[in-house]
């Protein structure tokens, strides 16, 4: 994965001002549908971050440490380590295909010098275990002189010379407690001199060129019929739940054979099925509360306290319709295609079509704010529906105080909103004349027609070929990673 980086501070509007910092990947115009950026995740410290694509592959970013002599270089990212997570699969039972293409990743929190990463597409997951490697051992004193290696338990002859030789490894296991394990025949040996220890040689630590391994540590297979689109590690480090269309598991990360089914909303007859589910996550802090999003807009809070099985929800929150606003398309852009609770656990925030909504966990009647993403796509929203772009699944991600929440749009747009302010602003993740850039000035979508201005940009103009449906949020920093088709756009604030 190509990048570059540099570029000056534009401003972002508002009080949110933003530097264009870096972007990764290619510049080709033809993009490889293996290529494009199917999930954005930084670690809990935010020194890392990870990428998966429609090819099954996972690249990982490390933050460069401060440099004296390069003072900015402190938020650079750079490739740490890239291997193939998943491969695709058919099932021979189901005359099924199974894609490669990396639908989530969650880190673990680290507990030693290794990094722990969960990666999933639609039917298995698995663990990873990030580990580096600068050292090797050399001086092993495993061959004897001629180069062959030694095998302490092979004795072949018992008879002249090598009788000598033998009674010489008994004398040898008198002193050596590792030989006493070896089964040797009796036999009669004349008095000898006692042997001379040989020189014990141990191994030495040598300096070598940094390795980054990637290895598989568990996985975890055929537990979801239908495709995983979740997975949420839980606040006691020990276990995660993973989400399909219809069912909700927890699994321990040790145990990789069997896992917890804690929500089914499966009916007995599919003709009555009514919803799906599209989006699970745990609470950050609370180990027995999570939430799951549904097709029909509604969220439900579970407790696993309760009962073993959660189908029935301690909260359920839904937002009335306003029937003066109905049409053939209310039940799509309904469909919420995201939830995250806030670091702080009061809140969660979701996403649908055209707005993003940030919801009091006491209060389950309405959100406490309603944030239009592109309420200009009303009017387009036949055109949509026919290139099926109406179906498109947005993410949306809250900064480290939860004070300002991001999310994408089309034409590489995407939105950040300040819950302090109650300002917001568009900004652009694009290339001119093969330079990455962020837009000079705030963007701003006017309806066809008349003169524009230099900031704005027709609705009909759109290029909805070109959209950021993954982004995510530094955990302590104002940096911010956009994926945008193939690209990876990193930002920093103006003061960071």
């Amino acid at each position: 994965m190509a990048g570059a980086g540099g570029g000056g501070c534009p401003a972002g509007g508002n009080d949110l001002q933003w530097c264009f910092s870096q972007v990764k990947g290619a510049i080709d115009e033809d993009v490889a549908e293996a290529d494009i950026i199917s999930t954005v995740e930084f670690n809990s410290s935010g020194d890392l971050l990870a990428t998966g694509d429609k090819g099954g592959r996972v690249v990982i970013f490390q933050r460069e440490q401060e440099n004296k002599s390069r003072p900015h270089s402190r938020g650079e990212y750079n490739v740490y380590s890239t291997f193939q997570s998943h491969e695709p699969e058919f099932d021979y039972l189901k005359s099924l295909e199974i894609e490669e293409k990396i639908n989530k990743i969650r880190w673990l929190p680290q507990q030693n010098a290794a990094h722990f990463l969960l990666s999933t597409n639609d039917k298995t997951i698995k663990l990873w275990k990030i580990s580096e490697r600068d050292k090797r051992a050399e001086g092993y004193n495993l061959k004897d002189e001629d180069g062959r290696l030694r095998d302490p338990f092979r004795i072949t002859a018992l008879r002249g010379v090598e009788t000598r030789k033998l009674c010489d490894v008994l004398r040898w296991s008198l002193w050596n407690p590792y030989w006493k394990q070896a089964v040797v025949p009796r036999v009669t040996c004349r008095p000898m001199l006692p042997l001379p220890r040989p020189r014990l040689m141990v191994p030495i630590l040598k300096p070598m060129d940094l390795m980054v391994e990637a290895s598989p540590r568990r996985i975890f297979a055929n537990a979801h019929t239908y495709h995983i689109n979740s997975i949420s590690v839980n606040s006691d480090h020990e276990t995660y739940l993973s989400a399909d269309d219809l069912r909700i598991n927890l699994w321990h990360l040790e145990i990789t054979d069997r896992s917890f089914n804690i929500v089914d909303i499966k009916p007995a007859n599919m003709e009555e099925l009514t919803e799906v589910i599209t989006a699970a996550e745990l609470h950050p802090h609370q180990c027995n509360v999570f939430v799951y999003s549904s097709s029909k807009g509604t969220v439900r809070l579970c407790d696993m306290r309760s009962s073993a099985l959660c189908d029935r929800h301690s909260k359920f929150f839904e937002e009335p319709e306003d029937p003066s606003s109905r049409s053939f398309f209310s039940e799509i852009i309904s469909s919420i295609s995201d939830v995250k609770f806030s670091h702080s656990g009061r809140y969660m925030m979701t996403r649908d079509y055209l707005s993003v909504k940030v919801w009091d966990l006491n209060m389950e009647s309405r959100p406490i704010e309603t944030h239009q993403v592109h309420e200009y796509l009303r009017s387009k929203l036949c055109s949509l529906y026919e290139n099926d772009c109406i179906f498109d699944k947005f993410e949306c991600c809250w900064n480290g105080p939860d004070s300002a929440i991001m999310t994408g749009s089309y034409n590489n747009f995407f939105r950040m909103f300040d819950r302090n302010t109650r300002r917001d602003v568009t900004l652009e993740a694009s290339r001119e004349n093969s330079k990455p850039r962020a837009s000079l000035k705030p963007r701003r979508v006017c309806p066809g027609g008349g003169k524009r201005r230099k900031d704005e940009v027709s609705v009909d103009s759109l290029d909805f070929s070109k959209k950021v449906l993954h982004a995510a949020w530094h955990p302590a920093d104002s940096i911010i990673a956009v994926a945008a088709t193939n690209n990876l756009y990193i930002f920093q604030d103006k003061v960071n």
